[in-house]
């Protein structure tokens, strides 16, 4: 039995480089069908979208604006050409925001993950994600039927239930959030239910810590985290190397500096960006507001693709100061015009009654000219006045965070 679900994980970076935008000019064509698109993208000539450089010149489109895209043009903020009828479900999210499902296998890209876990033909799979208008358990549903798995749509909640559908179908393996399955097992052992099947678990929407995967491991369960979204689907997986999250295949990650769509090095912390290579329902560019990292070389397991570390938090720290909001792209913008500086981060403390904005900024040429400078950049975007200091090249922590709202109200 392989170990791979197929030989798209094992090629070359650079054959998967290559394949991924070659396809991309295509999509960007279909893309531009649908009104917001065209107008998003207007002037760009698809056919000449065929690298990373090229793709991080086309503008960001963040998650956060998709409600107001939508009201503004149901259902789908005209971003998608195609009927509504045309699809497979039709879900919402809170927002909220309206998804639509391909018509098609695998739509979500989920098998890929489910298979690195270990789920296989002729299991019996205990499905805890809901069903109820929200993509989740659609999404591990559809993916687990690719790989010819029976599903058990158990949904969450009412442990009793689910206990009568674990011991009459047997299934060995789960799918839901981590939680949700130490309550299965908490509850089982308390109640003398018999949930010994269970050996494997995909889980996803909440933290996984090493304690918790340490402890399913200790009964018997070996369970394997993904990050996915239910806009985009399956983004990365875990597979039985445990280290890092090995990206999909078919689409496009960027990490990016949050506020902005630029690129950062290897290794730095900062926003996802997806694009993907679905015809039917394109994302160009989506800021999805999680914060991770490329991992340095290849996984140990023998996927080829790029590993990042897993949510490391949110880049949208938007926050109130003295009445109005201070935002991570305005934060981005002083270092645009200042490119002097390196990571930058906006610390917002109270002194007394009152809110108290520092910029700190990373720069190898300190002076009080700078400051100065900086300073009434600061206040220019921000309409806000704030002080300026200074710390040497790598002296802000590389955990993305450009705005830090460290007040207290005691």
């Amino acid at each position: 039995m392989s170990d791979f679900y197929d030989a798209l994980e094992t090629r070359d970076p650079a054959e998967r480089e290559a394949a991924l935008f070659a396809r991309l000019p295509e999509i960007l064509k279909h893309a531009l069908h649908s009104p917001a698109y065209a107008e998003r993208l207007k002037g760009i000539d698809p056919a000449g979208i065929t690298s990373r450089e090229a793709l991080a010149r086309l503008p960001v489109l963040r998650k956060a604006e998709l409600p107001e895209l939508q009201k503004s043009a149901l259902p789908f903020g005209g971003l998608i050409a195609d009927v509504p009828g045309s699809f497979g479900h039709l879900f919402t999210s809170p927002g909220p925001i309206f998804e639509p499902e391909s018509a098609t296998s695998d739509p979500w890209r989920s098998a890929r993950g489910l298979f690195a876990a270990g789920f296989r033909r002729g299991d019996v799979v205990l499905n805890t994600f809901s069903y109820h208008l929200t993509p989740g358990g659609f999404i591990m549903d559809s993916g687990a039927r690719a790989l010819g798995c029976a599903v058990i749509p158990a949904g969450p909640g009412n442990t009793e239930q689910q206990f009568e559908l674990i011991e009459a179908y047997r299934p060995v393996a789960y799918c839901g959030t981590p939680d949700f399955l130490k309550i299965l097992l908490d509850s089982a052992a308390a109640s003398e239910r018999d949930v010994s099947s269970i050996r494997r678990a995909l889980v996803s929407g909440a933290a996984f810590p090493k304690s918790l995967q340490e402890e399913f491991s200790s009964r018997g369960i070996e369970a394997y985290q993904a990050y996915a979204t239910a806009d985009i689907g399956f983004i990365a997986y875990e597979t039985l190397a445990r280290d890092g999250l090995v990206l999909n295949e078919d689409i496009i990650v960027e990490i990016v500096r949050p506020g902005t769509g630029d690129p950062v090095p290897e290794g730095e912390v900062g926003e996802i960006v997806v694009t993907t290579l679905d015809p039917y329902h394109p994302f160009v560019r989506l800021a999805l507001g999680d914060l991770t990292a490329v991992m340095a070389g290849a996984s140990s397991c023998g996927r080829s693709n790029t590993r990042i570390k897993g949510w490391m938090g949110r880049a949208d720290q938007a926050t109130k100061v003295k009445g109005m909001f201070v935002r991570p792209e305005q934060v981005a913008e002083i270092g645009r015009r200042h490119p002097e500086l390196g990571r930058l981060r906006l610390r917002v403390t109270r002194e007394g009654e009152t809110d108290v904005m520092t910029l700190v900024a990373e720069t190898a040429r300190p002076g009080d000219d700078l400051a100065a400078a900086v300073g009434v950049t600061l206040q220019n975007i921000a309409k806000l006045k704030g002080a300026v200091t200074f710390v040497s090249p790598g002296g802000l922590p590389n955990d993305g965070k450009v705005i830090a709202d460290e007040r207290t109200y005691d």
